[in-house]
């Protein structure tokens, strides 16, 4: 099925025709203008969210005018968050509380209700409640938990489901599901979990029908029950299956899709039929998980599991699903770019079609089923002249004791890929996150100013097993730094990289990174940016939130031990005698996640040693910079620190 394109699409890629220019600072600094684009149930409104004044707000269209009719915005230090809608006219929207751009602002369990044109507007869920004077109408109480949206039973008018984790003496609680009244925020418990931080699932009708949970965050268990009325009952699973998420239904209500690994590797998608109690193995791949798996969100039919491997890419679960026909069609229309279907009318006629790319950093386009017509919305982010950018290749290599691992490289646009000054970019985490294909300012920037970039998706990266993962654990210092230096190795052999005109920086367990690995290799790079990072080890067990919780000191200990003397090993702040290279910290003095004590530890060690370092210290920001005036400052001083030590 070929797509009609409605407006002109200049898709064509004239590299030839257009010549490199410096791009101010300040386009790769600004936030997305559009995100969380969503059409309503009959397809009347559509809605996104957008930074206002370095906040996010929602806005409202009335689509067959493209006026705007409603922006809802929350005061002070807070912005919407998630959202949903949750009936034809109203939308639930979470509120909350900004604490730093990379990290997730602070979410405390606020749900507001309001009607598309901005009447009814209600405070649902919460632990503030309602105020019950001067009034016989029954109000919505305090929640004292951290509740989300489960789902928003988008063919019940009057009632959406919420999750809760209540707020106890327990930091490992059982989880409650309520109905709420999306008027009044009137609420009635449907279901409390048979055990510990369950996870749900519900069924086309909306019936919660599934529980997962876990009360040692290893062994994980599956309830079921018939109905909404029903008991709960132990599912036993006939496999051997780890590290398991929900995902859905299928249409007939008798099985259940889930992703899981069978023996640490990469995740495949299975279904469990709930009535015979039969596991069957959708897909598998043999090097990534799952990115997503893309579920009808009319007839809850799973019809598309997308991968990255490498580039992005599709594994159809049935040709024949509407859905399925959708997406390879615009796959078809729009080439070179990755291509999802966020968000689609009840009656499937019309979705929100999202479009992206190493060089795109999005555009969002209608499609009509009806017409077979796509038209162009709007571009997430603005001056993005997508024929400057750069592109962004995978790579893949042995590490030195034979393990796989893979990565990206961002090549300068216009430039020859030979002999390249490089700045080696390690990702945060270390266990969870990977770096994936795709546009990313702090790439694009440097490769605008001729800089080669080096992503490592290193042992330990989410997203290729738990094997991978944990081969990671307490290997911080050690294996992890060995494949970023390995990585930089290989591309200085495939002549991509100049070996005496390289840098590395990284921001979280990267800025960590960027010190350690020229600790080990001191002659490697000319100079290391460490962003928001730990460098302490032996401090993270008593600073930030992370040491705060019981599972936060569990998980310390599980993935860094509790030796002492390799912690500091393992740790810059020990180890200045070692480093040559000359250093920017760059931190935010309301750091949660790796608090300012953790800069503090880093120079307090090269004043002793007399090392050279900058020190750029952002008071207001926390595990990252929200603000755009605050990342242009800290591009600029980056470049100025970056041009000071490779030649350009």
């Amino acid at each position: 099925m070929k797509v009609n394109i409605f407006v002109c699409i200049a898709l064509t890629f004239f590299g030839g025709l257009v010549q490199a220019k410096q791009i101010p600072i300040e386009v790769f600094s600004a936030g997305s203008k559009y995100s969380q684009v969503k059409i309503s149930p009959t397809g009347e409104y559509l809605s996104f969210t957008s930074e206002v004044e370095g906040r996010d707000s929602l806005v409202v269209l009335e689509l067959a005018t493209k006026k705007v009719i409603n922006v809802i915005r929350f005061n002070g230090n807070s912005e919407v968050g998630y959202y949903e809608w949750v009936n034809e006219d109203r939308l639930a929207l979470q509120k909350l509380y900004l604490k730093g751009w990379t990290d997730h602002p602070q979410y405390y369990g606020e749900i507001f209700g309001i009607d598309a044109d901005g009447s009814g507007g209600k405070y649902l869920v919460g632990y503030q409640g309602e105020m019950q004077t001067g009034s016989r109408l029954k109000k919505a109480t305090p929640l004292y938990g951290t509740s989300y949206i489960l789902d928003p039973l988008v063919n019940d008018k009057k009632h959406m489901l919420v999750y809760t984790i209540p707020w106890n003496a327990s930091k490992e609680p059982t989880t409650v599901v309520y109905r709420v009244n999306v008027k009044t925020g009137v609420r009635k418990k449907i279901t409390r979990s048979p055990s510990r931080m369950a996870a749900f699932l519900t069924d086309n009708q909306g019936h919660v029908r599934v529980s997962l949970s876990t009360d040692d965050y290893i062994n994980q268990t599956i309830h079921i029950r018939d109905s909404n009325k029903g008991s709960w009952k132990l599912f036993e699973l006939n496999a051997n299956l780890t590290d398991i998420n929900l995902h859905a239904f299928d249409g007939t209500g008798k099985k259940v899709y889930i992703t899981a690994s069978e023996s640490g590797e990469a995740k495949g998608v299975f279904a469990l039929n709930l009535e015979s109690g039969k596991v069957s193995k959708i897909l598998q791949d043999q090097v990534v998980s799952p990115k997503k798996l893309w579920v009808d969100n009319v007839n809850h039919e799973l019809f598309a599991i997308e991968l990255e491997p490498g580039y992005p890419t599709y594994a159809f679960v049935d040709n024949k699903a509407k859905m399925t026909e959708r997406l390879k069609g615009l796959i078809q229309s729009l080439p070179g770019d990755q291509i999802q279907l966020v968000s689609s009318t009840v009656d499937s006629n019309t979705s929100v079609v999202f479009a992206r790319s190493d060089i795109n950093p999005g555009t969002y386009y209608l499609y009509r089923a009806d017409k077979n017509q796509l038209q162009f919305l709007f571009n997430a982010k603005d001056g993005i002249d997508y024929r400057l950018m750069a592109e962004t290749k995978p790579v893949s290599f042995k590490a030195r004791d034979g393990l796989e691992i893979h990565g990206y490289l961002t090549l300068p646009f216009n430039k020859e890929a030979k002999n390249l000054p490089l700045v080696v970019m390690p990702h945060g985490g270390p266990h969870g996150p990977r770096d994936w294909w795709g546009f990313d300012s702090d790439a694009q920037l440097l490769a605008n100013r001729g800089i080669a970039v080096l992503k490592v998706n290193f042992r330990g990266s989410g997203g290729y097993g738990r094997a991978f993962e944990h081969a990671g654990h307490q290997k911080w210092g050690s294996a992890i730094q060995h494949d970023i230096i390995d990585a930089t190795k290989y591309v200085i052999e495939q002549g991509y990289a100049n070996p005496k005109n390289m840098c590395i920086m990284g921001a979280s367990f990267g800025g960590y990174s960027a010190l350690q690995s020229s600790i080990i290799e001191p002659d490697m790079f000319k100079c290391a940016i460490g962003v928001v990072g730990v460098y302490d080890l032996p401090l993270m067990f008593e600073e930030g939130d992370v040491a705060e919780s019981r599972s936060g000191q569990r998980y310390l200990t599980q993935v860094l031990g509790k030796d002492e003397a390799k912690l500091k090993a393992y740790s810059p702040s020990y180890n200045i005698d070692k480093l040559k290279t000359p250093v920017l910290i760059v931190h935010g003095g309301d750091d949660e996640r790796a608090p300012i004590e953790q800069a503090e530890s880093l120079i307090d060690a090269l004043e002793k040693a007399k090392h050279p370092y900058e020190y750029m210290l952002l008071k207001n920001e926390g595990h990252g910079f929200y603000k755009p005036e605050h990342r242009a400052k800290y591009y600029k001083r980056v470049l100025a620190f970056l041009d000071e030590h490779l030649v350009l």
